[in-house]
């Protein structure tokens, strides 16, 4: 049996538009670095879905977020842009783990569809699913810009550099 080098680092990459980032992005996050030495957190270049933040914005902000999390969680963490299909971004990263969060029942069949798919494009690479918790299991980036756009209160389900960023793009808006 060979000894494993303590240099070797198992890069794990969580993607996602995070148009906003959420608490429950965040959560995810958290644990996932419990999992993978280091954690990229790739955001999705996808005008196709009409994202309310620009990709460099939505950098910015879960940068923020993360360093405001501080501890192993913001050592161990870095946030780069991607338009590429997910596996090619994960070899150019040199990543063999993919994060995925679940919330529901509803996203199973649709994420067990995609690590299908992915699992074809680069069998080396896996896929693990990390629930979400009973807190964040209905916490979605489109629920809170729906509830932010009709005036609800969404400070529980955003991290606060998000929530200030949310309500000085929605006044724009307004404009």
């Amino acid at each position: 049996m060979t000894e494993m080098s303590s240099t070797v680092s198992r890069i794990g990459i969580y993607p996602g538009t995070f148009d906003p980032v959420t608490q429950g992005h965040m959560d995810i996050i958290r644990r996932a670095t419990r999992i993978v030495d280091q954690l990229i957190v790739g955001v999705a270049i996808n005008a196709g879905k009409g994202p309310m933040f620009g990709v460099d914005e939505r950098c910015k902000l879960v940068e923020e977020a993360l360093k405001a999390a501080g501890g192993e969680v913001a050592a161990r963490t870095s946030v780069k842009p991607f338009s590429s299909l997910l596996m090619e971004f994960a070899k150019e990263n040199g990543s063999s783990t993919i994060i995925r969060g679940l919330r529901a029942v509803s996203d199973f069949e649709y994420e067990f569809q995609m690590a299908g798919m992915n699992a074809r494009l680069s069998p080396e690479v896996e896929t693990v699913f990390l629930m979400a918790s009973d807190k964040q299991q209905f916490v979605s980036s489109r629920f809170v810009k729906e509830i932010a756009r009709l005036g609800g209160n969404v400070s529980e389900f955003v991290p606060a550099n998000v929530l200030k960023r949310l309500h000085e793009k929605l006044a724009e808006e307004k404009e």
